[in-house]
């Protein structure tokens, strides 16, 4: 003698393992092709399905037996469908900010690479010993007093070099700004 639904479904409630487990082998393949329908792809179903599945211990516990029991299970699996595409909803909106600054930082990349590119192409035409004491000065960040001594040369010599270095610097920009 087989025990409907609705006896299951209350002996689930009150806590009967073996009862739960008979209503989810019996009622398995029917919520899973429902979820299919719902969301219209076979892997979202799988994850709908499961939701509803792990969901479904601690829902059981408020069935009445008031409707069918298939019934009460479809506006589960209607629910868990709604709460996941909610949940979708706001990780796409999540994904969306995180998007637009993912572009302003790749943007941001691209202009530094470009000044970086910049840079080293002017850094190249400097005669060598203005090169040698902007690399220290600005890259190695050397006092001048510390480039000086490394160079061994002068401060003033090494202000003066800097000087140069900004001057040539500036002309190159202004020749390609045109």
């Amino acid at each position: 003698m087989t025990t409907d639904d609705e006896s299951l479904a209350l002996a689930a409630a009150g806590g009967d393992s073996a009862a739960f487990g008979s209503l989810l082998e019996r009622h398995y393949d029917r919520l899973f092709a429902f979820a299919f329908r719902l969301t219209g792809a076979r892997a979202e179903a799988e994850d709908l399905t499961q939701d509803i599945c792990l969901a479904l211990p601690r829902k059981m516990r408020s069935y009445r037996g008031d409707a069918k029991f298939t019934t009460w299970l479809y506006r589960v699996a209607v629910n868990a469908a709604h709460d996941r595409r909610r949940r979708a909803a706001s990780h796409m909106r999540a994904a969306e900010g995180w998007g637009d600054w993912e572009v302003n930082r790749r943007a941001g990349n691209a202009e530094q690479a470009e000044q970086v590119e910049w840079l080293a192409a002017a850094m190249g035409q400097l005669k060598p010993d203005l090169r040698e004491t902007a690399v220290l000065v600005l890259a190695e960040d050397c006092t001048q007093a510390q480039a000086a001594e490394i160079l061994e040369i002068s401060e003033g010599t090494v202000a003066w070099r800097m000087s140069e270095v900004k001057k040539a610097l500036r002309a190159r920009a202004a020749e390609e700004m045109g």
